[in-house]
């Protein structure tokens, strides 16, 4: 696996290929650096070396559009501010105008490109504007694991025009290893903890790592479609009736592969939907009708913590209740608590999927656990086993 530190960027130019789809208020600050900031450190490598940057990224949805308020020019001031680099800004991200402030850049400078996506070919992957692109560097860097499941032509085409110029950043290299650990090279026990709402989400993911996994803990609304399955009374638990047998599947795999699997046996359960909703303490098994669960209970978090804590390797992925609403967010933070121990204590932690992610920050879990993915959808496909084409292109 080629990373930037094979390379030395001295009078190179790296085109590289970063994740500055960050969000904005309506004055157009940026409300969150954290993917600038995850960026930060290939850039700097570049620069240190004695070479010069090309950052190019997406911003939104302009779908082939050329939206203003989708302008990279908006973040432009903030990504100098991270970086303590001034960065230069062009109009364009392929053609004459940009060919002109790449070519003309120096070493230790830092240009970036307008917005990709105002361009169609971009997520069509088209070959003559991934060439176009390709003009722009000396040598290409994917450092952007949001979009490495992506087929698009700066993720993933482009590369073809850097067969032997092209390697991972470091944020990415670091996204592959953790996703190795859980998945190939953890140490043994290795727990999965999955949560959220439906089983249906989570099939493919349950299914590819049941070879690789210990203990799966299940948690969140899923856990009503597992527990119905097996007869047991959920009331008006969120349920996927079609999922049921499925569920049963799934159990009768995981007994086979010699998997544990650890499902809530009691629950916070509510009679609405809200944060003020009246509330008590029952069996999993035994939720009257008017009544749903809304967080694991007290009995179910002791397991669970003393399945964390004896694991080695861990992956998270999903809340335990509607950690949203304070009074349903006790299991979740009880999860995020005996990660932080286990970890703590030698335990490799990988955090990933858009609520975990956001209950990790809401909690300030992110600096307890030994990795919180980017990458959203790419990670959960990685764990699904599928190939991501941004991956594929660089070691291809």
């Amino acid at each position: 696996m080629k990373t930037i530190n094979d390379f030395n960027f001295e009078n190179k130019r790296a085109l590289i290929r970063v994740d500055f789809n960050v969000p904005m208020d309506e004055n157009f600050n940026v409300t969150d650096t954290n993917r600038i900031e995850a960026a930060k450190p290939t850039i700097i490598k570049v620069l240190e070396d004695g070479g010069s940057v090309v950052l190019m990224s997406h911003l939104g949805r302009p779908n082939g559009q050329v939206v203003p308020e989708l302008s990279l020019e908006h973040i432009c001031s903030k990504v100098s501010e991270v970086l303590g680099v001034q960065v230069n800004f062009v109009a364009s991200s392929v053609g004459e105008e940009a060919e002109k402030a790449a070519s003309s850049l120096e070493n230790g400078q830092v240009l970036l490109l307008e917005n990709l996506r105002f361009n169609a070919e971009e997520e069509k992957g088209g070959e003559a504007f991934a060439e176009q692109l390709s003009k722009l560097g000396d040598v290409y860097i994917n450092d952007a694991f949001g979009t490495a499941h992506r087929a698009h032509a700066s993720t993933t085409v482009v590369a073809k025009f850097f067969p032997e110029n092209k390697c991972f950043g470091a944020l990415l290299a670091k996204e592959i290893i953790a996703i190795e650990k859980v998945m190939q090279t953890g140490e043994k026990p290795v727990t999965a903890i999955l949560g959220g709402a439906k089983v249906s989400s989570k099939i493919t993911i349950i299914e590819n790592i049941l070879d690789k996994v210990d203990h799966l803990i299940i948690g969140g609304g899923m856990t009503y479609t597992f527990v119905k399955a097996k007869g047991g009374q959920v009331g008006d638990s969120i349920c996927e009736d079609d999922k049921m047998e499925l569920a049963l599947e799934i159990l009768k795999q995981a007994k086979a592969k010699g998997v544990e699997v650890h499902i809530p046996v009691d629950v916070i359960a509510a009679d609405d939907f809200s944060n003020t909703a009246n509330t008590k303490i029952v069996d999993v098994d035994k939720i009257e009708a008017g009544w749903q669960g809304l967080d694991a209970g007290p009995k179910t978090l002791e397991i669970f913590k003393e399945v964390i804590l004896k694991s080695k390797t861990i992956l998270w992925n999903g809340p335990i209740g509607v950690f949203e609403m304070e009074n349903f967010a006790n299991g979740t933070i009880s999860i995020g608590n005996n990660i932080a121990e286990a970890t703590k204590n030698g335990a490799f932690s990988l955090v990933g999927g858009g609520d975990s992610v956001a209950a990790v920050k809401q909690f300030g879990f992110q600096d307890k656990v030994s990795y919180v993915s980017t990458g959203g959808g790419a990670m959960l496909e990685s764990l699904e086993g599928k190939s991501l084409p941004g991956i594929a292109a660089i070691k291809a």
